[in-house]
């Protein structure tokens, strides 16, 4: 399903319908009645992990802050509160690229603000698909023939036509109403609120590295491709015990993250696809066999994970024996 950086390049192809009212509705989802959503008006457009948030109004009802309003307020709100002297908690911010207007803004939009008290409205959840996705002003074309042989185009779930001519597409999504996004920055590897501290508490547990890390509640968006990357980028056994890594190879993983993270979302912002070094691959780049298999907890589910053992070798625990590879 896509990931935290997928996610958020579909809030962007949002942004723009901010404001707008919907004349026109179509998809074939049965979770919702698509028709409610007629001559509404989109207010805000927010993410946090994989999941997208969209609040309609009434068309006449009061568009809201603006996002510039909301960032400035949120700003002002920081610095009223913020105490003297630094305390120990840890946030870290993703290190992005500074030439990106269209980033810095995603990154620090209303979308990273958990939603305290709740405006008007409806919020419509989207959760997407091993296929999901979000196309504005077009829609989705065969690329090849199904199992039976026919051409034929994706079915969106649903289709939203904008007083301005424009329009918005998703496929491959459960909605759902709720009444606010309720969501936790401080849990989102791409939100500016990131708490550091409390991911690395989350990854000192004596549980394999690779369980933890697809944990959102301290992990939120990153998905099993960013966990196999960054793993081998970290030179990290996936089954290795988080608490058997020092602290400075737990800080190494996290910066991997937090790092692979934003630039995956800065390349899709820039239209290019991703190039993985151990994900769905035979060798590593040093030539190395890669191997593969099904890893998830007891009775949870489980995730392929590729590894390289030489570039990442088991980690032996305090009995001299090596981490369980099975």
């Amino acid at each position: 399903m896509p990931e935290g950086p997928s996610v958020r390049k579909f809030q962007l192809l949002t942004s723009p319908f901010v404001g707008q009212v919907v004349v026109k509705v179509g998809g074939s989802s049965r979770k919702i009645n698509v028709n409610d959503l007629n001559a509404l008006r989109l207010q805000d457009s927010q993410v946090h992990g994989k999941n997208l948030y969209l609040a309609f109004v009434a068309a006449e009802g009061p568009l809201g802050p603006t996002a510039e309003e909301t960032v400035l307020q949120t700003e002002a709100a920081s610095e009223a509160s913020s105490p003297a002297q630094g305390g120990q908690e840890q946030v870290c911010a993703p290190q992005i690229h500074p030439q990106d207007k269209e980033l810095q803004e995603l990154q620090h939009s209303r979308s990273e603000v958990p939603d305290t008290a709740e405006g008007p409205g409806n919020w419509l959840r989207f959760h997407f698909g091993l296929f999901g996705s979000i196309r504005a002003n077009e829609f989705s074309r065969a690329n090849k023939a199904n199992k039976r042989g026919d051409w034929k185009d994706p079915i969106p779930r649903l289709v939203l036509h904008f007083e301005s001519g424009g329009f918005l597409v998703f496929y491959n999504c459960r909605m759902y109403w709720c009444s606010s996004p309720r969501t936790d920055p401080a849990s989102d590897i791409l939100s500016v609120e990131f708490h550091r501290g409390r991911a690395l508490d989350a990854l000192r547990a004596p549980d394999p590295i690779c369980y933890t890390l697809l944990d959102q509640r301290y992990f939120s968006g990153l998905g099993n491709i960013i966990k196999n990357e960054i793993l081998y980028l970290a030179k990290i056994n996936p089954l290795t015990q988080g608490s058997l890594l020092a602290l400075s190879d737990l800080e190494h993983l996290l910066d991997c993250a937090i790092q692979f993270s934003s630039d995956w979302l800065h390349s899709k912002l820039r239209g290019k696809r991703l190039h993985p070094q151990i994900y769905q691959k035979e060798q590593c780049p040093l030539g190395h066999a890669v191997m593969k298999g099904a890893l998830g907890p007891s009775g949870g589910f489980k995730r392929l994970t590729w590894w390289c053992p030489q570039c990442q070798p088991a980690v032996l625990s305090g009995d001299g024996d090596p981490s369980p590879l099975d």
